[in-house]
């Protein structure tokens, strides 16, 4: 197993922001693979339908062998815990809030657990989300209630981050 020295590079925690198709993911995945050897792709999402197979499928195929994939849907602090000796990259924070929503779990109690399990970890961890808040209101009760959700969740994020990327048009900009 590689010591902290190995990928001391990276910032105990990195936090990737951007909008659907900006090149986030990408950009997280380079920042990882520039600074370890061997990483963690903690996947939050979930296949439940073939266009999301795929979507699945084309984020798999970009990667090498150097990464192990961990699908996790709800979880994401349990991980964290379990994996101090490789670097993580968590993918995404914003689809993990989804799966909880969509669960009836409490996003306020989860991200509690979540920052927790990140103060606990050695690092490094890579977490990317989506910037919901630079769009309209939504419509409807439930969709701003994962607006608003989500707005919170990467305010405290990057509030504890030591790193903050927002990624535009697959430009990534240091926030912090």
């Amino acid at each position: 197993m590689p010591d902290r020295a190995e990928f001391s590079r990276l910032p105990r925690l990195t936090f990737v922001l951007g909008g659907a198709r900006s090149g986030k993911s990408a950009y997280a995945e380079a920042l990882v693979e520039a600074a370890a050897l061997q990483a963690i792709y903690l996947a939050a999402a979930t296949a439940g339908d073939e266009e999301m197979r795929a979507r699945i499928a084309a984020h798999r195929a970009r990667r090498g062998a150097r990464w192990t994939t961990i699908e996790e849907p709800l979880e994401l602090p349990a991980v964290l815990r379990g994996e101090p000796r490789r670097p993580v990259l968590v993918e995404c924070l914003t689809l993990w809030l989804a799966n909880l929503m969509a669960a009836g779990r409490r996003p306020d109690s989860e991200t509690a657990a979540l920052l927790a399990a990140l103060e606990e970890g050695a690092g490094p961890v890579v977490l990317v989300a989506n910037e919901v808040g630079l769009g309209i209101v939504p419509d409807n009760a439930l969709a701003r209630r994962f607006r608003d959700a989500a707005g919170i969740l990467n305010q405290m994020i990057a509030r504890v981050a030591d790193e903050v990327e927002f990624v535009v048009a697959g430009l990534p900009m240091r926030v912090k």
